[in-house]
């Protein structure tokens, strides 16, 4: 299984409605790609205050690499990671990815 993390910044202006609805398109690509097997996201409720101004993310559970590779390039996926990094402080240095291996 790969656990595909992302952590992100957003833009102060943005709003809670506008990442909540790009998790919902996210989530809902698991009907379009066999082997994603799960979506969470949300804001970090960590007490520890270490984000380091990553107050956003999500987590995708894989069956496999190739499940991971299959959404990595599923055009829908492009497209909203367009959308995310648009959401972002200073664009992409506003994101971090990190698939690890379960």
């Amino acid at each position: 299984m790969i656990r595909h993390i992302v952590l992100f910044k957003v833009q102060p202006t943005v709003e809670q409605t506008t990442i909540d609805a790009l998790f919902t398109k996210l989530a809902d690509l698991g009907s379009a790609i066999p082997g994603m097997r799960g979506f969470d996201g949300g804001a970090s409720v960590s007490p520890e205050g270490l984000e380091q101004g990553f107050a956003h993310g999500f987590s995708i559970d894989f069956d496999d690499e190739a499940a991971r590779d299959a959404y990595l390039e599923h055009p829908t996926h492009k497209e909203l990671g367009g959308q995310l990094v648009g959401l972002l402080e200073g664009g992409i240095s506003g994101l971090v990815v990190f698939d690890l291996a379960m």
